[in-house]
């Protein structure tokens, strides 16, 4: 199948993306592409317009601070794995872009692109979630800020608007003393994960994200609850479903397995 006939824009500068995208009926950006052109060919979505900010300066910068990490909207995660002061500031972005599809994907994919995609089945949305972060996002009107906790709406569905651009995503740094960790199972390397969890521990606070089992990234505080309870614990937040992959028992299975697993780790990690 090919996609549905569109427009196709690509503006120089920020400006220009914005105006182009405030007049245009229905349009999607483009930046790495490898979430938006299967939809395009398989015409999930047919938007009248494409706005490629590929040629846009500045959008591809990794700021790395003690405060967090900035990221462009048109760093690939490649790029951003092998950042080497990444790891440093906030070890969890790494340990999920690794688990990221295979090496072809996150050399053109870009992880601002797959957070605003805001599919639960993939890492960095949860990552985004767990840390506390934020993404920012342009228009013709101004910019604003999106805590992870108020961008994610609904499957696939996030806060940003349709005449906004996600210019940059923020990780706060992890604090001294914290520990983190990440897992995921998938039936083949690089497939979407059946299940996956990350966990953020720091001192008594426990707290974890999971992947591939809810609608929408989810994060449940796990803090106080006993090592052997955590799995229930986690999956009274969890709505796990069935479909060609794997069941509805086997997700939450793995839930069970792998949070106890990831805390265990992440806690290995802050000592």
């Amino acid at each position: 199948m090919k996609p549905a006939p569109f427009a196709y824009h690509r503006p120089t500068t920020l400006a220009e993306a914005l105006e182009t995208l405030a007049g245009e009926s229905y349009a999607k950006v483009l930046a790495g592409g490898q979430s938006l052109v299967p939809l395009l060919s398989m015409r999930i979505a047919a938007p009248h317009a494409l706005v490629d900010i590929t040629a846009i300066p500045g959008l591809d910068t990794i700021e790395v601070s003690e405060a967090g990490v900035r990221v462009g909207a048109l760093v690939r995660h490649a790029d951003l794995l092998a950042h080497p002061d990444v790891r440093r500031v906030q070890p969890l972005v790494p340990e999920a872009l690794a688990h990221v599809a295979h090496a072809t994907i996150r050399n053109r994919g870009t992880t601002v692109g797959s957070i605003v995609h805001a599919d639960a089945a993939a890492e960095m949305p949860v990552v985004l979630s767990l840390l506390g972060g934020s993404v920012e996002a342009a228009s013709t009107g101004g910019t604003r800020t999106i805590p992870a906790e108020e961008l994610f709406l609904g499957p696939m569905e996030s806060a940003l608007r349709p005449d906004e651009i996600a210019t940059s995503a923020f990780f706060p740094a992890l604090p001294a003393g914290a520990g983190v960790a990440f897992e995921e199972i998938s039936r083949r390397q690089g497939d979407y994960a059946l299940a996956g969890v990350a966990a953020v521990v720091h001192g008594e606070s426990v707290r974890a994200g999971f992947v591939s089992v809810s609608d929408v990234p989810t994060v449940v505080d796990l803090t106080g609850v006993p090592d052997d309870e955590l799995g229930e614990a986690a999956l009274a937040h969890l709505d796990p479903a069935e479909d060609i992959h794997a069941t509805a028992g086997y997700r939450a299975q793995l839930v069970r397995t792998l949070v106890r697993r990831v805390v265990t780790k992440a806690r290995e990690a802050a000592a």
